[in-house]
């Protein structure tokens, strides 16, 4: 693994350059009808091949007790986990407009994603806590309904987005779609003290209130375990500069066994509770990416698109510790693993986790990731 505290080298991983836009003909047209059908019904009815191919699950998702929560890995609430599939909502980061956000701390999962200029965006993820506010939600990207797949049968809230990655997600049986600019505008609510765009925010009951019949909860994408890995290096923190104005920062908080989320320009605050944003564990992901053919905003490149199937290197921080590690997954439906440099397999901590994508080009440029000891 590379030394941060010089310039490093992260691996080219094999890049699928197969493209899940849907274009073209009788495919377009199935998805205009579609996106017709969830316009006229507000976004909720079952898709009729939800049941096919996409139902199966992953064969290599590892398992846990039925008390605990399959995407933390900690007892569910009032002991049961609640009967409804992974919901993921699409979240602003830019710093002119969107932060504070608000709904972060109740996530199960937070995955930290690089959008167009290397600006990065939120991709919240529910199944045993609620949120009555989340926000500002934002469009839908490439990488969201990649990411996706390993939910199985998500309901993906978002938006509205550019046409080819729209099309994709209302076609796609598995996905359950949520577009607050559309069909499921009725479960997003323009705030007051927010400018358009920052400005859309939406609950959890709300969304799940759209798909009523939609009651298996997803399978662990996670290995969880309270033992530390033996090698874990102790570290106080560590800080991402993806670019000019969009970073990260991790701080361990040992009084409260978790990591403290901030900026270089202040705090981080989740303003439904007013606590400081922080996670159980921090899973650094490092990652080739792409430059797709659409342009997302006026300007900007081509949509972005980060490569999570295969293996990368990276790195799994948890309980003031931290492990090198080689991220797997197998293909799309298939969970995230980890394995440290003598190929044992390295699990995360019970509790909540957020996954920074880091594009390789930034982990090798001098001073953009620096762990702190």
């Amino acid at each position: 693994m590379p030394d941060h505290t010089k310039a490093s080298s992260g691996p080219l991983a094999r890049f699928d350059k197969k493209r899940l836009a849907i274009t073209g003909g009788a495919i377009a047209g199935v998805a205009i009808l579609i996106a017709v059908i969830l316009v006229v019904t507000g976004g909720s009815p079952k898709k009729a091949n939800a049941g096919g191919a996409g139902a199966k699950t992953p064969s290599t998702a590892p398992t846990l007790a039925g008390n605990l929560c399959p995407l933390t890995g900690a007892p569910a609430p009032g002991g049961a986990v609640p009967k409804r599939p992974a919901l993921l909502v699409k979240i602003g980061n830019e710093p002119d407009g969107a932060r504070p956000q608000s709904g972060l701390n109740e996530a199960d999962i937070v995955f930290d994603t690089p959008a167009e200029g290397f600006i990065m965006r939120y991709m919240a993820v529910y199944q045993c806590n609620n949120a009555s506010s989340i926000g500002p939600t934002r469009s839908v990207r490439w990488v969201d309904y990649h990411l996706a797949r390993m939910f199985v049968h998500p309901i993906l809230t978002f938006a509205g987005g550019i046409n080819p990655n729209v099309d994709t997600v209302m076609a796609d049986s598995w996905i359950s779609p949520a577009n607050l600019l559309a069909g499921a505008g009725a479960a997003g609510t323009r705030i007051s003290s927010r400018v358009a765009p920052d400005n859309l925010y939406t609950s959890t009951s709300s969304l799940w209130a759209l798909y009523p019949k939609s009651v298996t909860p997803p399978p662990p994408i996670f290995t969880y375990s309270s033992s530390v890995p033996s090698g874990a290096t102790a570290t106080s923190g560590v800080q991402i500069n993806f670019s000019s104005g969009t970073d990260a920062i991790w701080k361990w908080n040992a009084a409260g066994n978790d990591w403290v989320h901030s900026y270089t320009t202040g705090a981080d605050t989740d303003t439904l509770t007013g606590a400081p944003v922080s996670t159980t564990n921090v899973v650094m992901m490092i990652v080739t990416y792409h430059f797709g053919p659409y342009i997302e905003s006026t300007g900007g490149s081509g949509d972005f698109e980060s490569q999570t199937e295969g293996q990368g290197q990276g790195y799994v921080l948890r309980n003031g510790k931290r492990i090198a590690v080689t991220w797997h997954r197998k293909d799309l439906l298939s969970p995230l693993t980890f394995t440290d440099s003598s190929g044992q397999a390295v699990a995360l901590a019970p509790g909540r986790t957020w996954v920074e994508l880091v594009p390789d080009t930034v982990d090798r440029t001098k001073g953009n990731v620096t762990f702190s000891s």
